[in-house]
């Protein structure tokens, strides 16, 4: 139910208990869009650096499509958790404006990246790492249609606090994945060996599966699905949901801008960069799967205009995420040689890549703050001044630091880390401030 009456005084470990049942199965479905890319560049990475650094190139770019796209998408979750579960009418009309708007902004994203696609030689990257990137980019920016498809239905879903279907449907979208991989990629089974391609084609036939099974998956949630196309409302969530969108971007977008910068130094420290990223994403894709969690919580309250559970909702998913990444920031330390070996077998790309975990695990915190503050503050529809934030954070702090401590100190790889790490960290306060400025002002009638 969207806004289930909860009771007046909830204690923190009930606030601890309702966050982790509404968190684990997004996390869980959070990291199946990130597995994609773990499986991906595994896979990828035993056919060689090449393949594997081409993979970092034009991963780079999908990805800032696909998180503005999945951050346009969230604007459907904080308006179905704030709506009695009662007011079917409405519900449906999120539900059918939210379709409208994510697949005409599917195909909008799909022709950016084929016309990206066309000028991949003109970013300072290897000839050979350009060459490949392209076919990949455009396979992958296909699988873009079926994706935000399925993300209208999982946002919807989740917006009424069912978290568990559209997580068992990344899951077995995920294996399938994986499993078409071993075929594409390598040839094995008699199908063709198409290396890097094979994986694009993997992601975007498990894709369109994971679409098909969503719809499925919530079908007995839709009653009344009669089409009434709503301006207004497609307007409403265009102003939650682009602003949200525009803070993966300006997140992403440095890291991408970052990816780049590495790959004027070598193709050696591109390959060693996706892999150390490749690592952090899983841990940044579980702190966003709480974020979506918090979302659902402060929507929750602020349909029943109860401030106080509102405020502990907020803080406690901020202690929540601060426990599981100071966790995963030991095991980055600890198992570091052991995870980067899991991807390459070139032990320089290796050293290289255990290195950048240590730098990574001292953002984990950071990363994962600023990621549930986000949320957090989704579920007060307050995204303006958080996309402020991400944009000074990252490409007035971040990227201009990177610059200077990779190649005008001559740092290099690690200085570019360095930099994201202050970036993270900035933003993380920041965040923290705002929901604490925002919740002593908010008073209900």
């Amino acid at each position: 139910m969207a806004a289930h009456k909860l009771p007046t005084h909830l204690t923190l470990k009930e606030h601890f208990r309702k966050n982790i049942v509404l968190a684990y199965p997004v996390v869980i479905g959070q990291l199946g869009h990130i597995m994609v890319s773990v499986a991906d560049t595994m896979m990828v990475g035993r056919v060689g650096v090449i393949p594997l650094a081409a993979a970092t190139f034009a991963g780079t770019i999908f990805h800032v499509l696909t998180l503005f796209g999945i951050g346009v998408s969230y604007a459907v979750t904080p308006l179905v958790a704030a709506t009695a579960s009662g007011q079917q009418r409405r519900l449906m009309v999120y539900l059918q404006n939210g379709l409208v708007l994510n697949a005409v902004l599917s195909v909008i994203l799909f022709g950016i990246g084929l016309v990206v696609s066309e000028f991949l030689m003109h970013f300072g990257q290897e000839v050979p790492v350009a060459e490949q990137a392209k076919d990949y980019l455009i396979i992958m920016s296909g699988s873009l249609i079926p994706l935000m498809i399925f993300q209208t239905y999982r946002q919807f879903a989740e917006g009424l606090s069912d978290t568990f279907r559209p997580m068992v449907v990344s899951v077995i979208a995920n294996i399938l994945n994986v499993c078409l991989n071993y075929l594409l990629i390598y040839g094995n089974f008699g199908f063709p060996e198409l290396g890097l391609n094979g994986a694009g084609y993997a992601t975007l036939m498990a894709r369109v599966v994971m679409a098909a099974l969503m719809i499925w998956a919530v079908r007995n949630k839709i009653t009344g699905f009669r089409f009434a196309f709503h301006v207004r409302q497609i307007v409403h969530m265009l102003k939650i949901g682009v602003p949200s969108g525009m803070q993966y971007v300006f997140e992403v977008g440095a890291f991408a801008t970052a990816s780049i910068m590495v790959g004027w130094i070598s193709a050696e420290a591109l390959a060693a960069h996706q892999i150390a990223l490749n690592i952090a994403a899983i841990t940044y894709m579980a702190a966003t799967g709480m974020a979506a969690a918090a979302t659902i919580r402060i929507g929750n309250q602020m349909g029943l205009k109860d401030l106080r559970n509102l405020k502990i909702a907020g803080y406690s998913s901020f202690a929540l995420v601060t426990m599981f990444m100071v966790c995963m920031a030991i095991v980055f330390i600890l198992f570091r040689h052991q995870l980067t070996a899991l991807y390459v077998k070139d032990e320089y790309v290796q050293t290289i890549a255990a290195g950048l975990l240590v730098i990574a695990a001292g953002f984990q915190v950071s990363d994962g703050l600023q990621a549930v503050g986000l949320g957090v503050l989704r579920g007060l529809t307050d995204v303006k001044v958080p996309t402020l934030v991400t944009f000074v954070a990252y490409w007035l702090v971040a990227i201009p630091g990177a610059y200077i401590l990779g190649f005008t100190f001559d740092l290099g790889i690690s200085g570019v880390w360095y930099a994201l790490l202050g970036g993270l960290t900035l933003a993380a306060i920041a965040h923290i401030w705002r929901f604490k400025s925002l919740s002593s002002r908010l008073h209900f009638n």
